[in-house]
Formats: structure tokens, sequence, C-alpha cells
């Protein structure tokens, strides 16, 4: 019985990033004796142990044999039988293949230091083909890596576009899409994530609201880089300098869905572009089991966005009837959440990067004078029932054309 570090902890010891989770591979044993030695079984498809003391974990050393399409459609065999080295060899990618034994010495079968030097994100073997989510994880980890000038093989690119061609995509399910998809939000280019999908044909079939915005021309008056889908790439850039919240930036991501369904006719134009926007996001959220978190502040971001960018035009009505639709009342953190996603649009645009947009900080404070209304005042004036909200909404418009009149638009 042989156990060996795996995995990420070696990739990224040797990249000089912090080690999170460490993985072990143990040759040479079986369930059994693993289960004699204390270790906890916690695996369903393959076994897999928490080590007694330090509950990290321990797997088998296993093979696979693809037997259905699909991610599923597989069977493992482990076993004392199977050697280091056919274990390694069903990995995903070369840099997440590398193992370091007892005394630290790196042990490389598949030339993952080399692509780690060269930088290069490569498939272990041809059975990478086997697992679509693999596309996924591919993305998600250009994603992460792009930072430090990682890229996608050619060659595992075409492989990737060959399982696309060939329906493996098809036949992922939503919450293994979305579970892969929330993680890449989470990195420090989930951009990359997208245009990864995209160029190996994967996007068209996973997400088409957001593939069908590129190429979709906008004013250039407005929109300087002119294409939608180029446009949503800036945004979701800015909203990760604003945020780290995985939930601003799916905000961000599907702010503009509306426009890929714009009738030709009126392009570039894209009046009701949010409306139509919302109805996409709906779809798009219940599609993938999206939880109600990221849902709720992609509906009202996809509705109200423009209403934030005029912000100084609006009249007091329209102002409250945003922050009463958005439930700002209710739910300040959120609001602001919003607030971010709107700045995020608003510099998604070559040579706004920098703009001061003052619309977000004057809605904030629109949202604190209208909350600033004292409902308890209401009571104590003789109001009741139904003529407190009355008189709640009548007051807070008042608040706010005060506002209105206070403030020069910049």
């Amino acid at each position: 019985m042989n156990t060996y570090l795996v995995g990420g902890a070696v990739r990224d010891k040797l990249l000089g990033l912090p080690v999170k989770d460490r993985d072990w591979v143990v040759v040479g044993s079986n369930p059994e004796e693993m289960i004699e030695k204390g270790f906890t079984p916690v695996g369903k498809d393959f076994p897999v142990f928490l080590h007694p003391k330090t509950a990290e974990e321990y797997a088998l050393a296993r093979t696979e044999r693809k037997t259905a399409a699909g991610y599923t459609g597989f069977q493992f065999h482990a076993d004392s039988d199977v050697t280091l080295k056919e274990d390694i060899l069903r990995r995903d990618l070369t840099i997440n293949a590398l193992v370091e034994d007892e005394n630290g010495k790196v042990i490389d079968y598949v030339n993952g230091l080399s692509d780690i030097e060269n930088k290069i994100l490569r498939h272990v073997s041809p059975a990478f083909k086997e697992d679509p989510v693999r596309i996924l994880r591919i993305a998600r980890f250009a994603a992460r890596f792009a930072t430090l000038g990682f890229t996608v093989a050619d060659e595992t690119m075409k492989l990737m576009s060959e399982m696309v061609e060939e329906g493996e995509v098809d036949s992922l399910v939503a919450e293994r899409v979305w579970q892969e998809t929330v993680r890449a939000l989470a990195e420090p280019s989930p951009d990359i994530f997208i245009e990864v999908l995209r160029e190996c044909g994967a996007l068209k079939v996973l997400f088409p609201e957001i593939d069908r915005l590129f190429g979709v021309p906008q004013p250039v008056e407005h929109h300087p880089e002119i294409d939608t889908g180029v446009h949503t790439m800036m945004v979701l850039q800015q909203a990760c300098i604003l945020s780290e919240e995985p939930v601003v930036r799916f905000a961000a991501l599907t702010h503009d869905l509306g426009k890929g369904t714009t009738p030709k006719d009126i392009l570039p134009h894209h009046y009701d572009h949010e409306e139509r926007g919302l109805h996409l996001v709906k779809a798009l959220c219940e599609r993938y089991r999206i939880p109600n978190q990221f849902r709720q502040l992609a509906e009202i971001t996809s509705r109200y966005h423009t209403h934030v960018h005029r912000a100084f035009e609006v009249k007091a009505n329209t102002l409250l009837k945003v922050l009463n639709n958005t439930d700002a009342f209710r739910k300040p953190e959120r609001f602001e959440q919003f607030l971010l996603a709107c700045i995020a649009d608003s510099h998604g645009r070559p040579g706004y990067e920098n703009y001061d947009y003052q619309q977000a900080p004057f809605f904030s404070l629109a949202r604190k004078t209208a909350a600033d209304v004292d409902v308890q005042n209401i009571i104590k004036d003789g109001f009741s029932g139904e003529k407190i909200k009355e008189e709640l909404y009548k007051r807070r418009l008042n608040a706010l054309k005060c506002l209105k009149e206070s403030v020069t638009q910049p």
C-alpha cells in the first residue's frame, strides 16, 4: 500500500499558489484494507475514503471504461492490481495529472511539468473525449489560470469541438452545468470561461441566450465596441473588478440577453430589450435550476438597469417605482449588488472603464431618502389599515421630489 499526493495540490505547489485541498491516491490496496486501517468510505461511484485523523480524501487507484453516453456512463475498477500510471492516465489535464511521492519527488507520466512551464492546458489522453463535463472543467481552469498566461492547447480545443459535434454536451444534466458555471464565475477571469465554451461550440448548446449576443450591433455613439457579445464580456470583466461575488457577476453576464432577440429591422437600436431579456433570464434560470439568489438579482438587473442609467432624467415616481419593484427597502444589500451590476454595465465599454458613474450613488441615496420616511409618524398622524400604505407612498414620493430638486445632474 503506497500513497501519493495528486492533482491540484501538486500543480499549485509548482505554480507557487496556495494549496487549499490535498487529495491522495492509494496504490496496492482495496476497500477492506482501507476500512481496517480506520478510513471512512464516502465514495458513491468508486472507493474514496476519509483519513481517520486529517479527514483528507484518499481514493483507490482506479481505471474506468465508457459504457454509455454522458458523464455518468462509466464503469470503474478499483483494486490492488491497478497501477499508479493507469490511474493517472484517466485524468483530465496534464497539469492535474502530476504526482508527488512521500519523499517529495514529482512523478510525471504525461509531460505535465512541460505544460506548466509552457502554460498549456492539454488533455491527458483520448479518453478525455468520453466525459463531457471535462469541457466545462477546461473552460473553468482557463478562467482560473488566464491571468498566469495559460491557454488551451489547439489539439484539446479540437477534441472539445468534436465532442460538441457528436452531441456529448447534450447529455449534461442541469445541476452539473450550473455547478461548473458558478465555480467559473468565482474565478479571476470568468469571461474566458465563456470564450472557451464559445470557441469549441459548447456555448451555443448550453447557453444559446449568451451565444447569440455575439455579432449583434449596438449604436456606436453609446457603444464604441459595437458588438453586444463583446460588450457583455467587458461588463463581466468590470463586474469582477467591482465584486468577488458570483451572484453579481452572473447578473452582469445576463443583463443584456434581450438584445439577442432584437428584430433585425430596428438594429442597431434595442427598444424593449429589458423586458425581452427578463423572459430569457427566467427561462435560463429555470432550465438550470439556478438558485433564487442568482435568479432574482439577474431578473431585476435585466429589467431595471437602464432605469438606473437614466437616474437623473426620470421623474420621482419612476425612482420610487424602481425602488419598490426591486424590493430595495426590504433587501438593501441586494439593491447595492444590483447597482454594482449597473456600474459594470456602464464601465464595460472602451474608454468608459473609469467613468464617474454618479447614477449609482444617486440611486443609493434615493433609497435611503425614501427609507427614512418613518411609518410610525404616519400611524401617529392617525392613518390606519390601507391608508398607511397610501400615505407612505405619498411621503416617500414627496421626499424623492425634494431630493431631485436638490441634486444637480452631472
